[in-house]
């Protein structure tokens, strides 16, 4: 998955960028081990769909007037708590030729058949896992076939995902991912009866100075 995005240099900073964002500018920083940090404004649309698209785990060609400024990753994004819109995302040129760790989502796929069929719960434990690799063998996603989950209390553990080419998982191979529970069996009440409610009321004993009741006065 190739991905591209224009930007433009930024030379505007602090309460000056509200007017940017009001034009639909995102503002952003660039930086790698081998370069300054250089400030630069984004489209927001246009960034949104990359993001979506993207996430932090798929490498992204950054343009600025038809030049290629660096292969990066979005490294973090900042939003607006109540606008829930991006305010400042930050890139992170990546050197092609060394390995980097990113956190890659984990897509389920399938029916697991303990849960169709013997109704089992089916409990997803963890839907991320961090990972090494060379930024061209990065995955956007890592898929997890449920079909495995075929009785009660089956795993799907680290070990059983399938990797592409060039990808380590760093999280343990024993780490579960997801399983089949057994459903817990629910207690059922015991309905009381009318007898027992009398028999309550025979027993109590009545306490002086209670409603109905007349308090003698020495």
């Amino acid at each position: 998955m190739t991905l591209q995005l224009q930007a433009e240099k930024r030379d505007v900073f602090g309460k000056k960028l509200k007017m940017a964002r009001r034009e639909g500018k995102l503002s952003a920083i660039l930086y790698g081990k081998k370069m300054e940090p250089t400030p630069l404004f984004v489209d927001l649309k246009e960034f949104n769909k990359i993001w979506k698209k993207a996430g932090e785990s798929t490498i992204i060609k950054l343009e600025s007037e038809g030049k290629k400024i660096a292969d990066v990753l979005i490294y973090d994004v900042a939003v607006d708590s109540l606008k829930r819109e991006p305010v400042h995302a930050d890139f992170y040129a990546m050197e092609m030729d060394k390995p980097i760790t990113a956190k890659v989502p984990l897509v389920f796929e399938g029916i697991a058949p303990a849960v169709k069929e013997l109704g089992s719960i089916l409990v997803k434990v963890i839907h991320e896992v961090e990972v090494e690799a060379l930024p061209k063998n990065l995955p956007h996603e890592l898929k997890i076939d449920l079909a495995r989950l075929a009785t009660l209390d089956d795993k799907i553990l680290i070990k059983d995902i399938v990797l592409p080419p060039g990808v380590k998982i760093l999280s343990k191979k024993d780490e579960i991912v997801a399983l089949a529970e057994t459903p817990k069996e629910e207690i059922e009440e015991k309905p009381i009866s009318i007898e027992e409610v009398e028999v309550e009321k025979k027993g109590k004993k009545p306490v002086e100075g209670e409603a109905g009741e007349e308090i003698s006065k020495s």
